[in-house]
């Protein structure tokens, strides 16, 4: 493919001995987004049918598995594209599109855990209180609030990128990230002060509120009684499970990805897989498993399947 085609179209060379692996990579990947596909919708069909389910907790842990599933499907539908593809090319256009979805998605799993977190405050430290807080305008409330702070940042990252020379049609990964910084002629200032600020209201801000919150939240029970400590840890742990293990991968990526390093090639596509295919997967199980209420029906949906699996 000769430079003016590249002018439009970008090369993704992130992958790591792509024409040796191409169909373990294939198969990986379709059976990764298979098993997410599957297990995210599981889960919310379970919150859908169950009324015991259609509270504030389980309504934003829906919109956390939602997320992850567009998440995912932002990404892995083209992975498997370019896995059997002869040379992965994503056009300029599309690859700041993805660029945008990524960090609308991943922006919104830090506020929605951010909301979870102030849930599960009011729930313990004030339950009196809980039903005239946790109203169902305040659920809209967060969850509008949190998609639309999410995509306002990365929409206006994505824009000022769109405008920016190219110079370099490589690019170094396996889909469009903060890497795409690295194909302009010139590092932007005002992309780069805005990129800050969107980190810190997006991610750190929030992350420092839920870290906050959930201090408090196990001051207050260890000073309860030892059935208010297990209720507590049934509910918080999962959600301090995942926020702690996104913000280390999302963290990964704004230092190694933005940041021009001599970081191992394959070191870098496995974490780079990670981030897209770890949190969209494990979340499910993560609170399909640890949390009670959504167990128990799981574990009936199981149950009831296979007893119609042994009447046939």
């Amino acid at each position: 493919m000769d430079d003016q085609i590249n002018i439009t179209y970008i090369t993704l060379s992130g992958y790591v001995d792509l024409n040796k692996y191409r169909y373990f990579y294939f198969f990986i990947v379709l059976t990764v987004y298979i098993l997410t596909v599957c297990s995210n919708t599981t889960i919310l069909y379970l919150i859908w049918i169950h009324k015991n389910l259609h509270e504030p907790m389980y309504i934003f842990i829906a919109a956390l598995l939602f997320n992850g599933l567009l998440y995912s499907t932002n990404i892995y539908p083209k992975l498997l594209i370019d896995f059997l593809s002869e040379k992965p090319i994503i056009s300029y256009p599309a690859c700041l599109f993805q660029f945008f979805m990524f960090y609308s998605f991943g922006g919104s799993e830090f506020l929605l855990l951010a909301v979870m977190a102030f849930d599960r405050h009011v729930a313990i430290c004030k339950p009196l209180r809980y039903r005239n807080i946790m109203k169902k305008s305040t659920v809209n409330i967060f969850l509008i609030t949190a998609w639309f702070v999410a995509v306002s940042f990365p929409s206006v990252l994505a824009t000022l990128s769109a405008k920016a020379k190219l110079c370099k049609f490589n690019l170094e990964g396996i889909f469009c990230n903060n890497t795409i910084y690295a194909l302009q002629c010139v590092r932007s200032t005002t992309i780069t002060v805005f990129g800050i600020v969107a980190f810190s209201n997006v991610v750190i801000l929030p992350m420092l509120f839920t870290s906050f919150t959930y201090v408090n939240i196990f001051r207050i029970s260890y000073l309860s009684s030892k059935q208010f400590r297990i209720t507590t840890i049934e509910t918080c742990v999962p959600h301090l499970l995942v926020l702690t293990s996104y913000f280390c991968l999302m963290t990964y990526d704004v230092i190694i990805a933005r940041v021009q390093s001599d970081f191992p090639k394959i070191a870098r596509f496995i974490m780079t897989m990670q981030i897209s295919l770890y949190h969209p997967l494990f979340n499910p199980f993560i609170y399909g498993f640890k949390m009670k209420e959504i167990n128990k029906h799981l574990r009936r949906l199981f149950s009831s399947a296979k007893k119609k699996n042994c009447q046939q």
